[in-house]
């Protein structure tokens, strides 16, 4: 520890300490690479909140109660790695603060593991004023895009960082590298927040609100009914399905006196009946209409012999031999 470092670490203690008093090490605070939320910290961020960590405590799992207050970063600084990518292929950049422990009996095992690499993964809590999104550049702590995190390149950069607040020991950080806790605003709330409050004091500004709400409303409607029918399609398809089934009454009618014509006819062929009658049976099976047929029936089917009329003078008859010629013709035509 050279005295420049010594020096930036005696501006936060009430007393002078000595190098062998204060034990000092570097913390890997957090990236502009897209962290497990699909969030990143834009360049300007990391760069503001350079300045801003100096003088911030280091407590264990972000509880911020004082007997957690571990350690405090004297100096940061952005470190930049050329020959390093992120996952969106920039170049990655990094927060590196320098912190310090006091010397104690009770830091003793801490420091222990501080060495050995046990205690290493840190996470830092701070405000980020603005949520641009990746793929549209909206920021969407003021208007709700269509885009979701994590899906066709999207994610979240924190941006406008106004205050850091700590950074703490933590097990599994959300930055693979050192792990971010951010001021977390569920995207169905980001619509409606702002920045900060402004008053509206100029009609255009009262007509820019309002559009943006109803972008933002309207946005949020269509994808709460994604896929649903519309009003006129519901009705359309209602229409269509109403005249398809009459179509299929209808050919059902005229399917089934189709069927009725072709019992009476061959109903009227087996019983003897003239076809331009068979439409007059009755019934709406066939052996209902079959019944029908053989009533019909009595009154088309004639005897095969019908008798020879009497001659009306044969009482004039009356030899014999015209009497005999006449029973022979009785018996001929009774035969």
């Amino acid at each position: 520890m050279d005295n420049s470092m010594l020096e930036k670490i005696n501006r936060f203690t009430r007393r002078p300490f000595a190098e062998n008093e204060v034990y000092a090490f570097p913390v890997h605070l957090c990236d502009n690479d897209i962290d497990r939320d699909q969030e990143r910290f834009s360049d300007e961020a990391l760069l503001s909140m350079s300045k801003l960590f100096v003088g911030k405590t280091g407590i264990f799992d972000h509880d911020p109660r004082t007997g957690n207050q571990t350690a405090r970063v004297f100096d940061a600084e952005v470190v930049i790695e050329p020959s390093k990518l992120t996952k969106d292929g920039r170049v990655y950049k990094w927060l590196k603060g320098l912190a310090y422990i006091v010397r104690t009996d009770n830091n003793k095992d801490l420091i222990t593991e501080i060495d050995a690499g046990i205690k290493k993964e840190v996470s830092v809590s701070c405000s980020a004023n603005k949520r641009i999104c990746s793929v549209c550049g909206c920021d969407r702590r003021i208007t709700q895009c269509e885009h979701h995190k994590g899906q066709d390149g999207c994610h979240v950069i924190l941006d406008d960082i106004t205050d850091v607040y700590e950074w703490s020991f933590v097990a599994v950080p959300a930055q693979i590298n050192a792990g971010v806790t951010k001021k977390y605003i569920p995207e169905k709330e980001e619509k409606s927040m702002g920045t900060e409050f402004k008053p509206i004091t100029t009609q255009a500004e009262f007509d820019a609100a309002v559009k943006n709400a109803v972008e933002a409303a309207v946005a949020e409607t269509v994808k709460k009914y994604e896929g649903w029918l519309s009003p006129e399609a519901a009705a359309a398809l209602a229409q269509e399905r109403d005249d398809s089934r009459a179509a299929v009454d209808a050919l059902s009618t005229e399917n089934k006196s189709y069927k009725l014509s072709a019992m009476k006819m061959k109903a009227a062929n087996e019983k003897g009946i003239p076809f331009e009658l068979a439409e007059k049976l009755s019934g709406e099976t066939e052996d209902e209409i079959n019944k029908d047929a053989d009533t019909f029936a009595k009154y088309f089917t004639a005897p095969k012999h019908q008798p020879t009329p009497r001659y009306s003078g044969e009482g004039a008859f009356t030899d014999s031999k015209n009497s005999a010629a006449l029973e022979m013709l009785r018996e001929i035509n009774n035969n």
